[in-house]
């Protein structure tokens, strides 16, 4: 008698397991890990060049601008700031 109890309550904790894994909320990222920069105009003027993006839905420009690299090794060197729009 008491096996017959001890496979019942074993078998509805496993259902109440199950249910509850079924029924619990998935998580859910927070933070939008692609923004959408949207390019708006580049320049250059002597070694160093220049692009300007905006993100419309933070109302943020970014202006990045690249140099070479001094003595000739390596990649360019690139500088980058971003401010908020009114």
């Amino acid at each position: 008698m008491l096996a017959i109890r001890v496979r019942w309550l074993v078998g509805g904790a496993l259902a109440l397991a199950g249910a509850a894994a079924l029924w619990a909320p998935t998580a859910r990222s927070q933070v939008s890990a692609m923004p959408s920069w949207v390019p708006i105009g580049v320049s250059a003027s002597g070694n160093g060049s220049t692009a300007w993006f905006h993100e419309p839905s933070s109302r943020q420009a970014l202006a990045c601008h690249a140099v070479p690299a001094a003595g000739g090794g390596g990649g360019p060197s690139v500088h980058c700031a971003t401010a908020k729009l009114p």
